[in-house]
């Protein structure tokens, strides 16, 4: 469709769609409009990063081969940024929150002190993560017709 820049311009058409269907879900959850959401990616449903990265993947492998050396390439690439979305950035949210909570209570002891209060929402969950796949994979074949 796009022609020799498909491999860059899906995918960011991929990271804008999950952008807009994040800023719409957590709107609708707070019943008020989140506009930070449509800039920030990290955390939340579904997975930009890994819809962003699979989409590619998932473009490689219909126009390359899933035997091609780009298709091992892309795909390693995308497996790792998937443990890192739900493994590592996990654990950073956790001790983000740990650090707030700490923070918090230092705070209530001495409020001639001022903390900076950590981003929680990092890393994704395991169903975010595959929403992300499925979304970024569902682009790529519907942008390969």
């Amino acid at each position: 469709m796009f022609g020799e820049y498909n491999y860059i311009i899906v995918p960011f058409i991929t990271i804008i769609l999950t952008q807009i269907i994040k800023f719409i879900i957590e709107s609708i959850q707070n019943k008020k409009l989140i506009w930070g959401r449509l800039f920030n990616g990290s955390g939340g449903m579904p997975s930009s990063h890994n819809a962003f990265v699979f989409s590619l993947t998932t473009l490689i492998g219909i126009n390359e081969g899933i035997t091609s050396t780009f298709f091992a390439i892309s795909l390693i690439f995308s497996l790792i940024i998937m443990y890192d979305s739900m493994v590592l950035r996990m654990e950073t949210e956790n001790q983000a929150i740990t650090i707030n909570k700490l923070v918090d209570n230092l705070i209530k002891g001495d409020t001639k002190k001022s903390y900076n209060i950590l981003k929680e929402e990092i890393g994704h969950k395991p169903i975010e993560v595959f929403c992300g796949i499925l979304f970024g994979i569902s682009i790529g074949i519907i942008f390969s017709i």
